[in-house]
């Protein structure tokens, strides 16, 4: 119970930090003995991997996932929209009528 306090606590303060999107899958059905289990593949307890552009950790009470990705802000949401590139986990800003052209950004969120 004292590690699962402490993967949360340790949660908390990174999305407090960075804006990071996290989310928790408890403990499967699919009961194991040694770690956790997603999409079929065990995971050893204190196992991390990237999944879908998130990094997650396993933990006796489950699995723990984090958004490894920025989103831009600040950019002129008129002219301009977001397009998100699933292979690299990145985001562009380009415009709407010339999706060739980049657009300005003030900041990154997350």
């Amino acid at each position: 119970m004292k590690c699962f306090l402490g993967f949360l606590l340790a949660i908390g303060i990174l999305v407090t930090l960075c804006d990071a999107y996290c989310f928790f899958e408890p403990d499967s059905l699919q009961k194991s003995t040694q770690g956790c289990i997603q999409d079929g593949k065990e995971y050893l307890y204190g196992a991390t991997w990237i999944k879908d552009c998130h990094s997650c950790t396993c933990g006796e009470e489950g699995i723990g996932c984090c958004s490894t990705f920025s989103r831009p802000a600040g950019f002129d949401e008129k002219k301009c929209k977001l397009i998100f590139h699933k292979e690299s986990c990145s985001y562009s800003v380009v415009e709407k009528d010339n999706p060739s052209k980049t657009c300005p950004f003030t900041e990154m969120v997350g």
